[in-house]
């Protein structure tokens, strides 16, 4: 028999709870900070929900439900549901998902959202079972750093300083008075080409912020291309706090006034420079399945492709009219930006 708990959010939860994830995501581990972090920094206006499996006490599964402020809509919902594998097919995983359900339907939930890697086959027999259909796949690429390529970087410096542009780190442009307030207008312009499986939403600038200054985030590893002091390219790298040497990039992306000069080829460089000299043995990225252009060109710098990413969505209800209180419409955890499409490149 197993039981089920609300997480109440003491430290022994958080370690209890960081260690079912990571035993059952082990690829992409998370510290108890982390987690702490991530929901400490949630808006207010976002809802979310932990919950326990237990087995004679011990922590044997975990459901988590939640919101995230750049792809939000009031009764629509991301979740995660994970049990070690020695204890699947007890109906545990089912259990926590429904008693998520029926702890989110005081607010008449529209839509549900999930991500199941694709050889995980125990998640994608959940996902069906319960009615779930494919919207969106993305694959993850991961570059061992030994074998980076370097030779298309060479040069591409010279070139954008030709045209006035200079890629220059968060850091060094900390004199700035605007630079936040730029940096949050940058990212928000490129979330309009990144591909969501639900519609973007635009975050406030303090939500912004404290997202942007969680744990883990390597200013020094924040690349931005600047035009007469005008911010028109980025590249962000964040430190696996449970795995330091690996790096992911969190965001690319260029202003659409700046695409095709090469900006977006000149940032991925700097960051695997950055990522050589930190010491990481490995960066991550992610692609939209349908964008093969800058497939490509990953696979041409190193990257190596991994099983893809696959978003699931339930529809529990019919979508409202428009007018009718619609405020529009992200592996485990506060899902990543994806590149951008390759006309930034």
């Amino acid at each position: 028999m197993f039981t089920l708990r609300p997480f109440r959010g003491t430290e022994r939860d958080y370690r209890d709870a960081v260690a079912v994830r990571n035993a059952v995501w082990p690829e992409y581990p998370m510290t108890v900070e982390e987690m702490q972090n991530r929901d400490a920094i949630q808006p207010p206006r976002t809802r979310w929900g932990r919950y326990l499996a237990q087995v004679d006490g011990r922590p044997v599964g975990l459901g988590y439900y939640f919101q995230t402020p750049w792809m939000y809509h009031p009764r629509k919902f991301r979740f995660e549901v994970g049990v070690l594998p020695a204890f699947r097919g007890r109906g545990i995983g089912t259990a926590l998902y429904q008693h998520m359900l029926e702890a989110l339907e005081p607010v008449e939930p529209l839509a549900l959202l999930t991500t199941v890697r694709e050889d995980a086959t125990d998640g994608l027999d959940f996902v069906q079972r319960h009615g779930f259909q494919e919207v969106m796949r993305v694959w993850e690429y991961r570059l061992p750093l030994e074998r980076a390529d370097l030779a298309a970087f060479q040069g591409l410096d010279r070139k954008l300083a030709q045209e006035g542009i200079e890629i220059r780190t968060v850091q060094e442009l900390a004199d700035d008075p605007e630079r936040d307030r730029k940096l949050f207008e940058l990212e928000c312009h490129v979330d309009e080409d990144i591909p969501y499986p639900w519609p973007v939403t635009e975050m406030t600038f303090e939500e912004w912020q404290r997202f942007s200054r969680r744990p883990g985030v390597l200013l020094e590893g924040w690349f931005v291309a600047v035009h007469q002091g005008r911010y028109v390219g980025v590249t962000a790298l964040h430190r696996n706090l449970a795995d330091p040497r690996v790096l992911t990039v969190y965001i690319t992306g260029v202003h659409r006034d700046y695409r095709r000069k090469g900006v977006a080829s000149a940032l991925k460089g700097r960051a695997i420079q950055f990522a050589r000299a930190y010491g990481a043995r490995e960066l991550r990225t992610w692609n939209e399945a349908g964008n093969r252009v800058i497939q490509a060109i990953n696979e041409r710098l190193g990257f190596v492709r991994q099983p893809a990413h696959i978003d699931f969505v339930k529809q529990l209800r019919p979508e409202e009219e428009p007018g009718q209180g619609e405020v529009g419409i992200p592996a485990a955890g506060w899902p990543l930006r994806v590149d951008q499409p390759a006309a930034a490149l």
